[in-house]
Order: C-alpha cells, then structure tokens, then sequence
C-alpha cells in the first residue's frame, strides 16, 4: 500500500507526456493533498491535478480521502467508495518519480524510497472520480489500485510482519494508453505485479 510519495515536476511530465495540468500541484504527496494524474478525454490523454484519495459523489467531504487512497484490485468492483468508478471504467494513470514504504526490518518502520531502476517514471494504475462539493466545486480525485505482493522479492519486505505485503500496479512501459482506454471488463487483466529486478530501493 502507498500513503507517500513523489509526484514529477511539471517540467518532467511536459517532457514525458507532452501535457501538463492548468493548476500547480504539489510534489511530496500524501492523502488529501492535489497530484497529478492522466485519464483519457476524448481519444487524448489529458493531465488533471486531483486530491489522492477518491472521492465518490456520496462523499460528505474531503476527509473521505484519507481512507481511499489505495484500492484493492480483488473487491474495488464492490467497494461503495470506488465501484462506481471501476464500472465507469475511469482509469487513470498516476505518473510517479518514487514511492515510500515502511520498512520495518529493524523493528521500526523507516521510510524505504523505490523507484524505477532505469530511472524512469512509475506509471500507476488507478481511478478517478469527480465530486461536487458542498460549495458546489467539481473536485477530481484518484485512488491508486494494488495488488497482493506477499511473493514479491522486493515488495514482501515492507509493512508489519504480520500484515498482508501489498504493492500499486505499476505498469510496464507502453501499456499506458492500453489501460486508460481499457473496458471494465477487461480491466484486471492489465493489474498485475512489476517485476522486483525493475525496481530499486533506497
């Protein structure tokens, strides 16, 4: 699971992607804050900012992000927060310079920092969703989807002992176009592990 990390300048996602979001976004995100993200729109990828923790349209208010960042891939089809999203088919991609996650090997959690190896960006799997807020503001937001990773080689050294090992779908390059167009029900065929030689922590 992932409650930290390190969104692209603005300068990167231009060069990356040839787009960039109208509003500033922050660069160290956590949940409730505003990152970027990239969603289909007619045929084009688009870049919004959103608030990282989705928020369905039944949502009170943004507190709500703080429990919906992260999205498991085998109930995100029956979860309230996010089913109508999933069958929507709003997928997102979340653009990512590097993740944190607690390792606690040594008895506490220290901060792990995990990129890619070749340096390039994290492009995680996610949804989107837009909520009107009590002021009547349409709010993007986004939630990032996970999959099981207690056999990964990397990931399954993260979190508490005791817990489940759960990593954000990373996916490889060149399948970003075919996840952000993808129906719903062919949706879980592209949620799958990165490979752990593809990935470097520090």
């Amino acid at each position: 699971m992932c409650s930290h990390y390190e969104a692209p300048s603005y300068d990167r996602l231009q060069q990356a992607f040839g787009v960039t979001p109208v509003e500033p976004a922050q660069v160290d995100i956590w949940p409730g804050y505003q990152g970027p993200f990239l969603r289909s729109e007619s045929g084009e990828v688009v870049a919004c900012n959103g608030v990282f923790g989705l928020l369905p349209g039944w949502a009170k208010d943004q507190t709500l992000a703080r429990r919906t960042y992260n999205a498991r891939s085998e109930t995100v089809s029956e979860k309230p927060s996010y089913r109508s999203a999933w069958r929507q088919a709003r997928h997102c991609v979340i653009p990512a310079v590097a993740i944190y996650e607690p390792d606690w090997r040594t008895g506490k959690a220290v901060p792990a920092r995990i990129a890619r190896a070749d340096g390039g960006l994290m492009l995680i799997a996610g949804l989107w969703d837009c909520w009107s807020s009590p002021d009547c503001e349409q709010v993007f937001s986004y939630t990032m989807l996970t999959v099981n990773a207690d056999d990964h080689p990397l990931m399954n050294q993260y979190h508490r002992p005791e817990d489940e090992k759960r990593m954000v779908v990373i996916l490889p390059s060149g399948s970003m176009e075919a996840w952000l167009t993808a129906p719903a029900e062919k949706s879980r065929e592209l949620l799958l592990q990165y490979p752990a030689a593809r990935l470097t922590m520090a």
